[in-house]
């Protein structure tokens, strides 16, 4: 292959030249950096509102918490997927809804490997991190991929953020291991909430306060598990921020 040609493919996979959202042609370096137009950038953002405090979903009436989160969960009749927070997870943050362009978003990034989309998502992690305002500075944790997964794929959505991070010189510590286990998304609810307990393990010295990040929060199964197992390790506080909530 000739350079120049590698060259230009090198470009066009870390800096498109389309926006992942309309398609509509990148122009400038900030453009083609975040991967979107400006106008697509400028259009997704945090919806405002009042928040949960545990759960981190926008509230409709309530005040302070949710009510999946004042039942400890859904209950039985209840059909909410909000994030069961009376366990390891001492507050979640999310960012944005999987639904419409945020889910067109998140598939861009995620199953079209678009690096440059990774820029975006990272700043609106940071933003994440902001909203928690841990006591002290806290250590990133991503969750763990499943086993196998990037010698399969050659790529980790949450990974790739996890080495922007670490691009950045922020304190990124990868203190998990993920045991074989179900897939999640194949499974109905009541068995997601089930089938990760107890399948991470600590791999090393677990500092005392963290921030764990993930993709998507569907139950909060992953975060609680990871929750579980950091503060089974000595961890004192675990918090926990959700790019897409489902």
């Amino acid at each position: 292959m000739k350079v120049s040609r590698l060259i230009f493919q090198l470009r066009e996979f870390f800096f498109p030249r389309f926006c992942a959202l309309c398609g509509a042609s990148l122009l400038g370096r900030e453009e083609a950096w975040y991967g979107l137009c400006q106008d697509c950038r400028l259009g997704l953002h945090d919806e405002e509102g009042p928040r949960c405090s545990r759960c981190g979903r926008p509230l409709i009436s309530e005040l302070d918490l949710c009510l999946p989160c004042r039942n400890k969960g859904a209950g039985e009749g209840e059909t909410s997927s909000a994030v069961p927070c009376e366990g390891s997870c001492d507050r979640i943050v999310v960012i944005f809804p999987y639904t419409g362009r945020y889910r067109k978003l998140l598939g861009a990034y995620k199953f079209g490997r678009n690096p440059a989309l990774g820029h975006f998502l990272e700043e609106k992690l940071l933003a994440g991190v902001q909203r928690l305002s841990p006591q002290a500075p806290a250590v990133l944790c991503p969750v763990p991929p499943r086993p196998g997964k990037i010698r399969r794929t050659g790529w980790d959505q949450v990974e790739y953020l996890a080495k922007l991070l670490e691009g950045d010189k922020l304190p990124v510590q990868r203190c998990l291991k993920r045991l074989p286990s179900r897939s999640q998304k194949t499974l109905d609810r009541e068995h997601r909430l089930t089938n990760l307990k107890g399948r991470f393990i600590p791999v090393k010295k677990i500092p005392p306060e963290l921030i764990l990040f993930d993709d998507v929060i569907t139950t909060g199964a992953t975060l609680e598990a990871c929750a579980a197992a950091l503060k089974a390790a000595g961890a004192e506080r675990v918090y926990g921020i959700g790019l897409f909530y489902d």
